[in-house]
């Protein structure tokens, strides 16, 4: 027993020597022997930037399996930041002159709202603001900018009778004289659209919409849209003495015509173009811009508008004694005379890839137009004027339209991918306008030209879905028509739209 002690004591001393000879530490290695070799560790590696994918067909719910039926919503937001001289004698507030400043606005904040419910019929919404800025937009325009009207721009139900013909009624965008009178704001190649493609708007338009019905359709690579529309009542508290200048007791007429607060004539437009090369999508009626390259097309076109007694206007040689007599209608106690408003264009657009690889693109647009409102008409609009009041020179204004001739010239160059990294590209732009009208006429009785030129770029994240475009315009200042200064405008402005 005593044998089988010192066996199993003997044995368990045993075992801890070997455990314990197995855990101690080797020799330390003296300094000229060399280190054992060591597995070299796995380098990582940066995964490479993932590019977005294209946004396809965007905000789009299907109604239908096969997509047929659906339901689309596009919104965007362009916010300007502008530095600009304003225009001689121009208020920023009440009593407090300003002639240059730094300002931020909302040039466009929209909502569209588009279905299909088979390939016959089509209806769409679009709402929205313009303009909005601290001076002026708002709900009160001469106030301030604060809370601005959402305001309905489209409303249209349309059904398509066959191949060759759509018709469709309501508040619409079919509008006649050029390409850009039916500019789509989305695709501008410039930072803005020239308001004079618009002539009329606001005045017997709401906001370059009309109510009414119109036609569209392509016949081989003819395409037309043509529209029958209500003017808008406009210049409402006109009457024929606005038309003259009261000096003392007499009111003497100025020879110039304005909207007449009569017209009641319906509204005629009409815009033709021609697809030399590929087709162009014509299911709604705002026209591209810039295709970006992944288009070739070449178009010409004409168009018109047409308004029957649309203006007014009294020669100087009429003269009234005032005051009138107690409930006379001056309408029917001042003759006036009225004109028709007869308003056209002709255009060409051209944009296409350019080079074997197509790593580049062209887009030009030229357009010119020919207006006849009566007698000496001008207009004065500045987009998202920052000036205070109701002078019409004031801020950014230019001469908008008018009795006479305008010309209008733009071209941009989309540059290779990469230039400014793995996402953005960059679109340079230049565009000049020349507008000779018969109301802007220096002492001498030569007619004043009004010129705009704006040089800019396009930084294109997401191609237009995602942009920022920087443009430098030199304006004219009419105050004085006779000493005409060009005034500088900065704009900087952000675009998203989904």
């Amino acid at each position: 027993m005593l044998k089988s002690s010192y066996a199993l004591a003997l044995s368990s001393l045993l075992l801890a020597g070997a455990v314990h000879a197995q855990v101690v530490p080797p020799a330390p290695l003296s300094p000229d022997q060399p280190l054992p070799p060591t597995t070299p560790a796995t380098p990582q590696t940066t995964p490479a930037p993932k590019l977005p994918e294209p946004y396809g067909s965007g905000l789009r719910v299907n109604l239908s399996s096969d997509g047929a039926k659906y339901l689309r919503f596009i919104t965007w937001h362009q916010v300007w930041m502008r530095y600009n001289e304003n225009n001689t004698n121009t208020l920023r507030a009440p009593s407090k002159p300003e002639s240059s400043q730094l300002d931020f606005g909302l040039r466009r904040s929209r909502l569209l709202i588009l279905a299909q419910l088979n390939n016959r019929f089509l209806i769409y919404t679009h709402l929205g603001i313009n303009n909005q800025n601290a001076v002026s937009g708002g709900a009160t325009p001469t106030a301030d900018g604060k809370k601005p009207q959402v305001f309905i721009h489209d409303a249209v139900t349309e059904y398509r009778v066959n191949k060759y013909v759509s018709l469709g009624a309501g508040l619409h965008y079919y509008n006649g004289i050029s390409r850009m009178t039916n500019a789509s704001t989305l695709n501008i190649l410039t930072i803005d659209v020239p308001q004079t493609n618009w002539p009329t708007i606001e005045q017997t338009d709401q906001f370059a919409r009309w109510l009414g019905i119109y036609a569209k359709g392509a016949i081989g690579k003819l395409n037309y849209r043509v529209s029958v529309s209500d003017p808008f009542l406009t210049n409402a508290s006109s009457t024929p003495l606005s038309l003259g200048v009261t000096t003392g007791p007499t009111n003497t007429g100025t020879n110039v015509a304005q909207y007449n607060p009569q017209n009641t004539g319906h509204v005629y437009q009409g815009y033709f173009s021609y697809d030399f090369l590929e087709q162009e999508a014509s299911a709604l009626p705002y026209l591209v811009g810039t295709y970006l390259g992944t288009k070739k097309v070449f178009n010409i076109g004409a168009g018109f508008l047409y308004n029957k007694d649309a203006m007014f206007s009294r020669p100087t040689s009429s003269v009234v004694t005032l005051p009138l007599a107690a409930g006379v209608d001056p309408f029917a106690a001042v003759p006036t005379r009225t004109h028709d408003m007869r308003l056209f264009g002709a255009d060409v657009f051209y944009d296409s890839p350019l080079g074997a690889d197509k790593k580049m693109a062209l887009t030009v647009y030229g357009v010119y137009y020919n207006f006849d409102f009566g007698p000496n008409y001008v207009r004065y609009v500045g987009a998202l004027n920052p000036g205070y009041g109701a002078v019409a020179t004031r801020g950014n204004a230019v001469p908008q339209s008018g009795t006479g001739h305008s010309a209008y010239l733009q071209a941009g160059l989309l540059l290779p991918k990469n230039l400014l990294g793995s996402v953005a590209r960059l679109q340079p732009y230049a565009a000049f306008q020349r507008s000779s009208y018969e109301g802007l006429r220096k002492a001498d009785g030569d007619r004043q030209a009004a010129k705009v030129l704006d040089l800019g770029a396009n930084i294109l994240l997401e191609g237009h879905n995602a942009k920022v475009t920087l443009n430098y315009r030199s304006r004219p200042d009419f105050t004085n028509v006779n000493d005409i200064k060009y005034r500088p405008e900065v704009t900087l402005q952000t675009m998203v739209f989904l």
